[in-house]
């Protein structure tokens, strides 16, 4: 395994944990904004009891994420010092956009909304929460920004082999950036959902049944059932725009290795990328055709087209692109079956009527979010290969010159501390919701002052 391959493990593996966090906090801080309004207009407890449970989930999670985001900064400069020496005049600024616009946001109104409930009056609580909610979605903006640039690269002039902004409009609003951002909004979305809907879930099998955990509980299956149906759409329309403008990527999400027409939707291959063919083939005559050109008779782009005369390969690694893709959409049509059925089981049942079966599948749906993020985003990034930014710097040329073993030493050590941070997460929340299920304070118990203040009721 040499530099190149151990560098894009170890830069893969510090993304893949960093994203987890963000993926919860862009939509948690939305959610929060929801119980916190809602216990505005109607003063009934459960919802400040549901704001006070999930804003520790939050903060918890926003530490983690600025933890591994400022880990994962520094290897632009210790692993990639090829991508800012060339692209830098693009990404710096869009960087320093998201402090300027997000970070700093966050951090001078996240004390106020974590600590300030009973201490400031109502409305400024509620205007805290409101502006960490945005400075989380406007640093999704910016770093979603660079990330759609890196794929479609617009408003730009290479000079000496150094790229220079000239339209930072068509930077900002280049072709794939609508569509990245919304599949990334709702994908945060869902995962929020089933996170809400899941611990809901445990605890309801714990035996509460406070008036709080059933009202996150509907909370989370209603918004997964309405989200779920908007994020297939998008993803449809994202994959559209990535067939018109990277349709290499497209071919090895399908696994389509010849040019034309009629081709199948496979449900099931083995690419084979040194014979150049797929073993083992189940799909569905025609149908990736009609997904792709809305015409069974749509020519779709093969792979065998993006391999040069002298045998050189342009287009990504097959077999993790392809499989990746239906990772993603198999947890996606899980999580339609099961965001359905739960509204259906709501509208006819009830929370209190919800069968336990259902209730221990939610539960191992909690982090499923998670698994489908990850999915995509391996689709996504590995699908650029083997371009940096496309069309302008390879990643091959953007790499350290470091050497192998001290590159897989840090790999083996950060892939130690993620694995520990990981499984102390997802324990303290399940720590947390026990502790919540038992009935005692979650770590304290604040009076409302003049029912204006964001706290606990006492008893």
């Amino acid at each position: 395994m040499d530099t190149l391959l151990l560098s894009r493990i170890q830069f893969g593996a510090n993304i893949s944990f960093h994203i987890l966090f963000p993926t919860i906090t862009i939509a948690l801080g939305w959610v929060l904004l929801f119980f916190k309004l809602r216990f505005n207009a109607t003063g009934d407890r459960k919802w400040a009891e549901a704001y006070m449970f999930w804003v520790k989930v939050f903060a918890l999670t926003f530490a983690l994420g600025v933890v591994s985001g400022i880990t994962m900064s520094f290897q632009f400069g210790t692993n990639w010092p090829g991508f800012m020496e060339t692209v830098g005049n693009v990404a710096g600024p869009l960087l320093a956009y998201e402090v300027l616009t997000a970070f700093f946001l966050e951090a001078v109104f996240l004390g106020i909304m974590l600590f300030g409930a009973s201490r400031v009056p109502g409305w400024l609580h509620t205007l805290a929460t409101a502006l960490v909610a945005f400075g989380t979605t406007m640093s999704a903006f910016w770093i979603l920004v660079l990330n759609s640039w890196m794929h479609t690269p617009q408003g730009y002039e290479l000079r000496d082999g150094i790229v220079h902004a000239t339209d930072w409009w068509a930077i900002i609003f280049n072709p794939s950036m609508p569509y990245r951002l919304g599949h990334m909004l709702l994908a945060s979305g869902l995962t929020v959902a089933f996170l809400i809907a899941g611990i809901s879930a445990l605890r309801l099998l714990m035996n509460d049944r406070s008036a709080s955990v059933r009202s996150t509980f509907r909370v989370g299956v209603i918004l997964g059932a309405v989200l779920i149906p908007l994020q297939i759409l998008m993803g449809d329309m994202h994959g559209l725009n990535t067939l018109e403008h990277q349709p290499q990527k497209v071919a090895a999400m399908e696994g389509n290795w010849e040019t034309g027409g009629n081709v199948p939707l496979l449900l099931f291959a083995i690419p084979d990328e040194d014979a150049r063919t797929n073993h083992f083939e189940i799909g569905i005559p025609s149908l990736a055709s009609i997904i792709l050109k809305h015409d069974p008779a749509g020519v779709v782009p093969g792979l065998n087209d993006f391999v040069t005369a002298e045998g050189e390969v342009l287009h990504p690694p097959v077999a993790p692109v392809f499989w990746s893709f239906r990772i993603m959409v198999g947890v996606g049509m899980l999580m339609l079956l099961a965001s359905w059925t739960g509204a259906f089981l709501l509208w006819r049942r009830g929370v209190d009527a919800m069968p336990r079966l259902y209730l221990y599948g939610m539960s191992g749906l909690a982090f499923s979010g998670w698994i489908a993020t990850l999915a995509g985003w391996y689709t996504t990034e590995i699908g650029r290969q083997p371009w940096l930014v496309q069309g302008v710097l390879t990643t091959k040329a953007a790499v350290a010159d470091v050497p192998a073993p001290m590159v897989l030493t840090t790999l083996l050590v950060y892939l130690a501390v993620y694995a520990a941070l990981i499984l102390a997460y997802m324990g303290v929340i399940t720590y947390l919701a026990r502790k919540a299920a038992r009935g005692e304070p979650l770590p304290k118990d604040e009076r409302v002052k003049g029912g204006e203040a964001m706290a606990i009721p006492a008893e």
